[in-house]
C-alpha cells in the first residue's frame, strides 16, 4: 500500500518542529506551503523551509493560497492528509475538502479558549497560569473544529511571551507524535469543542503595545511581558519621542499618583491606576531622548 500523502502548511518554530517529526519518521510529505520571511519582522525562531528543502520536499510561498490557480495546484498534489501548523492565513473549505483523511491544525492554546491569532501573547497578557497546544480538525470557522489531542504547561507569573513559547513548544511535537499514526489511518478520536467556553482574539499590531497608565499595575505588567523583546514591545509617547518599556514591575513601596505621573527618576517610577510601576529597561525611539522630570505625566 502506498503511504498516505501529507500536504504541510506551516511556519514558525512550531511548524519547524512538527515538520521535522514527519521527515524524521519518513512520512510522505508531498510539499510545504509556507510564507516568505517578512523583512520588517524580527525572525527569532526557526522556520520549516530549510529543513524541507534539505529533504527534497518542494516549498511554495503563495501570497494567496485560496485562488483557483492554487486550488488547482494543490489538487494536483493529491494530498491524503492536510496538516496546518502555525500557517498564518485561513485555508478555504475547497482546499480542506481535497484531503480524503481530513485536514488538521495545531493551535497554540488550550482550545476552546484563545481561538484566533497570537494566542500565547494574549494568554500572557491576560495573566493565564497555563497554556498549551491543541490538535484539532479544520473547519470553516477558525480554530473551531473537534479536538483530537491537547497538552498544556504551567506558566510563571513573570514569564515573558517568549519564555511561554519556549515552554509550550515541545507540546506540539509530542501531541503530533501521539496522533500522527491515527491521523494517517483515519482513526483519530475527536471531541467537539464546548462553544460555551470559547473565546476569540484577533491579531496584534505594534500599536497594541501602547501603555494605558490608567490600567492597574498588574495589567500593565502583563502587557509588558506579553510584548517585550523579541516582540514589538510596550511603549508610551513623550512628545515626539517614543519611550519603549522593555521591562517594568509593580512598585512594592506603595507609591501613588495620577496615572502616568512620574514619581521618581532613579529608579524610574510611574503611577498607574492603582499604584505604580518601577520601569527598569527602556529605549528611546523616533527622536532624541526626551527629558523626564518628577511630576510629569506620560
Amino acid at each position: 500500500m502506498p503511504r498516505p500523502r501529507i500536504l504541510f502548511f506551516g511556519y514558525s518554530e512550531v511548524g519547524y518542529e512538527c515538520l521535522d517529526l514527519l521527515l524524521t519518521r519518513g512520512d510522505e510529505v508531498v510539499a510545504l506551503i509556507t510564507h516568505e520571511d517578512n523583512p520588517h519582522e524580527k525572525i527569532w525562531f526557526k522556520t520549516p523551509a530549510d529543513s524541507a528543502r534539505a529533504k527534497g520536499v518542494p516549498v511554495f510561498t503563495p501570497e494567496k493560497v485560496n485562488t483557483p490557480e492554487w486550488i488547482g495546484k494543490i489538487a494536483a498534489l493529491r494530498p491524503d492528509l492536510i496538516l496546518s501548523v502555525y500557517y498564518r492565513h485561513m485555508i478555504s473549505a475547497k482546499i480542506l475538502a481535497l484531503a480524503r483523511l481530513g485536514a488538521f491544525n495545531m493551535h497554540g492554546s488550550l482550545l476552546p479558549r484563545y481561538r484566533g491569532r497570537a494566542p500565547i501573547n494574549w494568554a500572557v497578557l491576560h495573566g493565564e497560569p497555563r497554556i498549551g497546544m491543541t490538535l484539532h480538525r479544520m473547519v470553516k470557522a477558525a480554530d473551531a473544529g473537534a479536538i483530537v489531542d491537547q497538552e498544556g504547561v504551567d506558566l510563571g507569573p513573570r514569564d515573558t511571551a517568549e519564555q511561554a513559547f519556549r515552554k509550550v513548544l515541545p507540546c506540539a511535537r509530542r501531541v503530533l507524535a501521539r496522533q500522527i499514526d491515527a491521523l494517517l489511518a483515519g482513526t483519530a478520536r475527536e471531541t467537539p469543542q464546548d462553544e460555551s467556553q470559547a473565546t476569540y482574539f484577533g491579531g496584534r499590531t505594534p500599536e497594541d503595545g501602547r501603555i494605558d497608565w490608567r490600567q492597574t499595575s498588574q495589567q500593565i505588567f502583563n502587557l509588558i511581558r506579553a510584548v517585550t523583546d523579541p516582540y514589538p514591545g510596550a511603549f508610551t509617547d513623550v512628545g515626539a519621542a517614543r519611550l519603549m518599556v522593555w521591562w517594568a514591575e509593580p512598585d512594592t513601596q506603595g507609591r501613588r499618583g495620577r496615572p502616568g505621573e512620574i514619581l521618581s527618576l532613579e529608579p524610574l517610577i510611574v503611577a498607574t491606576g492603582d499604584g505604580a510601576l518601577e520601569v527598569s529597561k527602556i529605549e528611546w525611539r523616533h527622536s532624541p531622548a526626551a527629558e523626564l522630570r518628577i511630576g510629569q505625566a506620560l
